[in-house]
């Protein structure tokens, strides 16, 4: 277990954790909560061992292997599945005692690091990297390109990946959703269910926590609070438990103030002096509770807008997409273009040069006032690429965009970089809007208005690049209000907000009177925001029929059908070489020579399919010996939980022991099924 006891960690002169204890026992999955700047992070680095604690006991079990999400960047031209396949420690440690014992030339340590490469299973890792890819969003197409291919986002995707892909006993999480669309977002929330170690997740999507967590750890004002349940049940406890603390408050406040009468009263009475000393006694030794202080709240709302345009926007057969750059880099969000084009056929096309990449066509729609729209779809189908030619950041490749008279877009990016500029402040960035939009604004205007929006003192003139991702969106969000749209294009607005700034976004979208169409992986947001749906996919826009939890159904759907279509895609290709290789039929003329031949490509092709099935074989004969083990081991512990003479917690331990032997048992036979077909595909060949 994890053990922290009179903890005390400092940042600088920041105080982190003073003093503070906490226990977190094997196999628990654990959310840590708190506002932007508590600490979180920093209780990861101590974990970690990259920060050493400056008081108090602090352990962790040292045969515990750990994985975590790598935030630096990959640079490297290594091919995107072996960069996955590096995070699996076991793994790379039996190849590299491979690698020793043949330099080493030792039979014996050769032997042992086969059968060491056997048990991690070497033969199956490719798959599973690959799976796991797949699982957060890539194409097949990508499983081997080059890490430095990929755009930031993507790369984070691979770290991910990385960090799953290791055999691990404690999984830490520091806001893993924050790069991913809603379909790899629920394939995460999936595979971290189905995950058997120890976990711990900074996160700020409630419905991830709530769907993962069976622990909740609180980070306020340098103080661990644990909470036994998600983050839905930690909220209620934690409202009541400052409720019976301000109640508690009260009460003592009350005794203190009474006790000070009849000390201030008798204190110079000889005759009651004793009785006043006494009292002043029991002031000194009460324990004082504390009253209950909490951050300030967050909110803000949208200005009422000055017109309703009806239609907002019309749409006639539009194409969205964008002009192909001279080096394409898989991943790459598309390059945000020039002018609008709305409102123009095929705007942007033969104005930008190059060669059109189209994604979504025939977009015939209407967006009309007072309309919450949420729009879905599928990683890379194209939502960011309407949103931002419908928010005029670029231009239309076909078809026409028709703006209602008066329209005021507000767009948040869903990289708050393209719309500020680095070396400018928030007071910069303000002035220069304002010069737009209200030339008679005064400094002292924006400065009270930007302190509404948590920027004050010599903060308005920090440059934007050095802010947080957090105080980014809060800027970007603080021009959007000062300029009174009355369509709002949020494009993933809550990666970097805390739960408390969500809930203030939540608060203000819904008491806006104009229209929002919105893209995020936040289904607390989506749900209560939107009430009606775009599904953005097979290069078009279509209503969906259904809420989100439809939606998610529909998701885990496409995901299984897509790993069953690479599933027998690989393994076709397995096979695929002795069928190209077939001879042709020949010639009497030349019978002998052909024949020949025959039997030698038809040999080579035998061996080719002998040395593929047999890492196959391997796999499935140790999967053949897992199953023998633990289908009778299930059998028996399920006849086990009829017996009346077992208590609760026997029954409850053996109860989880046979879900998860069950669940083992699902998983080795569908993989054996899998590896059966493959070895007869290869012995029909043969």
């Amino acid at each position: 277990m994890i053990v922290l006891k009179n903890l005390t960690l400092r940042r600088g002169p920041k105080i982190v954790l003073q003093a503070t204890s906490l226990t977190l026992n094997p196999g628990e999955k654990v959310g840590l909560v708190g506002r932007n700047g508590a600490g979180k992070s920093s209780l990861f680095a101590l974990l970690t061992h990259r920060l050493q604690a400056d008081a108090g006991d602090f352990s962790i079990p040292p045969r515990w292997r750990m994985a975590e999400v790598a935030q630096n960047m990959p640079e490297t031209d290594q091919p995107a599945t072996a960069f996955v396949l590096e995070g699996d420690t076991r793994l790379m440690e039996a190849q590299a005692a491979l690698a020793a014992a043949e330099a080493a030339d030792d039979g014996n340590a050769i032997g042992e690091a086969h059968g060491l490469l056997a048990e991690v299973g070497a033969f199956d890792a490719s798959p599973r990297a690959q799976a796991l890819m797949l699982g957060l969003g890539f194409k097949s197409a990508q499983l081997d390109a080059p890490v430095n291919s990929f755009s930031g986002g993507w790369r984070m995707r691979l770290q991910l990946a990385r960090a799953l892909m290791c055999p691990s006993d404690l999984l830490l999480l520091d806001e893993p959703t924050n790069h991913l669309d809603l379909d790899a977002l629920v394939w995460l929330e999936a595979w971290l269910q189905r995950y058997e170690g120890t976990m711990l997740v900074i996160s700020h999507d409630r419905e991830f926590l709530d769907a993962i967590t069976k622990v909740t750890v609180h980070l306020d004002e340098a103080q661990l609070m644990r909470y036994g349940g998600n983050y839905s049940a930690f909220e209620m406890m934690r409202a009541e438990r400052m409720s019976q603390q301000q109640a508690a408050f009260g009460r003592q406040q009350d005794k203190v103030a009474q006790l000070q009468r009849f000390i201030d009263r008798f204190k110079a009475k000889a005759s009651k002096a004793k009785q006043a000393q006494s009292r002043v006694k029991a002031l000194e030794r009460m324990e004082k509770i504390a009253p209950v202080l909490t951050s300030a709240d967050f909110s803000f709302e949208f200005r009422e807008p000055e017109n309703l345009p009806n239609p907002m926007l019309a749409m006639r057969d539009m194409e969205c997409g964008y002009m192909a750059p001279p080096v394409a880099e898989v991943g790459d969000a598309p390059p945000a273009g020039g002018g609008s084009g709305l409102g123009r056929p095929g705007a942007g096309a033969a104005e930008a040069g190059g060669r059109p990449i189209v994604i979504v066509r025939d977009i015939n729609r209407s967006v009309m006032p007072g309309q919450r729209i949420g729009i879905l779809g599928a990683n890379g189908q194209g939502k960011s690429t309407l949103v931002k030619t419908l928010a005029r950041a670029l231009p239309a490749l076909g078809g026409s965009v028709t703006e209602g008279k008066g329209l005021a877009i507000g767009y948040f990016a869903q990289q708050e970089m393209d719309v500020l500029t680095p070396d400018s402040g928030p007071m910069e960035h303000m002035i220069r809007l304002a010069k737009q939009v209200s030339p008679g604004a005064r400094e002292q205007e924006l400065r009270n208005f930007l302190g509404q929006f948590r920027f004050t003192g010599d903060m308005v003139h920090q440059p934007v690049g050095s802010l947080s991702g957090g105080e980014k969106a809060r800027l970007v969000l603080a021009m959007i209000v000062w300029q009174r749209p009355n369509l709002l294009l949020l494009d993933e607005p809550t990666n970097h907000l805390d739960l408390t700034t969500r809930e203030a976004l939540s608060m203000a979208l819904n008491e806006f009177e104009g229209t929002v169409m919105l893209v995020s992986h936040d289904r607390a947001l989506l749900r209560e925001v939107c009430d009606e749906f775009w599904l953005v996919t097979a290069g078009g826009v279509r209503e969906f029929d259904g809420d989100l939890d439809d939606y998610q159904r529909w998701l885990l759907e496409q995901s299984r059908e897509q790993a069953r279509a690479y599933a027998q895609a690989a393994r076709g290709a397995v096979a695929a070489p002795a069928l190209v290789e077939a001879p042709a039929k020949p010639s009497k003329a030349d019978e002998p020579v052909d024949r020949r031949e025959d039997r030698k490509a038809q040999a080579q092709a035998r061996q080719r399919a002998a040395e593929q099935a047999r890492p196959l074989k391997a796999e499935f004969g140790k999967l053949e010996a897992r199953l023998a083990t633990a289908v009778p081991e299930r059998d028996t512990l399920a006849a086990s939980l009829a017996d009346p003479s077992l208590s609760a917690a026997e029954r409850a331990e053996r109860g989880k022991r046979l879900k998860l032997l069950s669940e083992q048992i699902e998983t080795f036979e569908t993989r054996w099924l899998e590896l059966g077909e493959a070895i007869e595909a290869l012995s029909a060949t043969a």
